[in-house]
């Protein structure tokens, strides 16, 4: 019987937030005033913490900058924010971990809050073919800023998988024969859907949920 194996993308596989750091890019990259970008976007990021991010409106924030850029630009921009933000944040120790789950035969399967754009790449860079991310709205081809349905986010992560899961071939493939990492415990509801919930490098809250339920806790950024 085939396992998924189900990975939160920031703060779990990498060792810091590719949302929060694709607004430092822009801002390093001087494609945003500065000072007030920062604000906004560390002030998103608080909000996300705490389990009270509006998805719609940060993502209309992040993708501002680049929305109506024709795609041959976005990509040089994004393999910019690749080599300067998001190669220091990988992690050996992730990387083994995935390869461990391929090695075993399971089906390795990303499933994150952040925008499509920002992850197809890092998922790419990981070697994981599927992803599950917040998808953005396009017109001929080009970013408008806006959600395209509904935010991969809290319990919205269940509705996602629930539908990637009906499309796949494979019938032992569920969220019972699967084990989730995750470091937020905005991740909750996934977490307590699946087979096997393991906690990563946690949050205080998910530490003390994770502790309650008796689930594995473990850290990639030590090993």
């Amino acid at each position: 019987m085939t396992k998924l194996a189900i990975f939160d993308l920031d703060n779990t596989l990498l060792a810091g937030d590719s949302d929060h750091a694709w607004g430092e890019y822009l801002c390093h990259a001087e494609l945003v005033d500065a000072d007030a970008h920062r604000r906004r976007n560390d002030a998103f990021y608080q909000q996300y913490k705490q389990g009270v991010l509006d998805m719609n409106e940060y993502c209309e924030f992040a993708i501002a900058p680049v929305a109506g850029l024709p795609a041959a630009r976005l990509a040089e921009l994004h393999a910019l924010f690749m080599r300067q933000f998001i190669e220091p944040m990988l992690q050996d120790s992730a990387q083994k971990l995935i390869n461990e789950h391929k090695a075993a035969g399971d089906i390795c399967l990303i499933v994150t809050a952040t925008n499509r754009f920002i992850t197809a790449p890092i998922a790419e860079r990981l070697g994981i073919t599927h992803l599950i991310a917040t998808d953005l709205a396009q017109v001929a081809g080009v970013l408008t800023g806006k959600i395209d349905g509904k935010p991969c986010f809290q319990a919205g992560k269940i509705g996602k998988l629930e539908s990637w899961l009906r499309k796949q071939e494979d019938p032992s493939l569920s969220m019972q024969n699967a084990v989730f990492y995750s470091d937020s415990f905005n991740d909750i509801p996934l977490l307590e859907a699946v087979g096997e919930a393991v906690a990563v490098d946690p949050d205080d809250k998910l530490r003390q949920h994770a502790s309650d339920r008796g689930w594995r806790i473990i850290s990639l950024r030590s090993g």
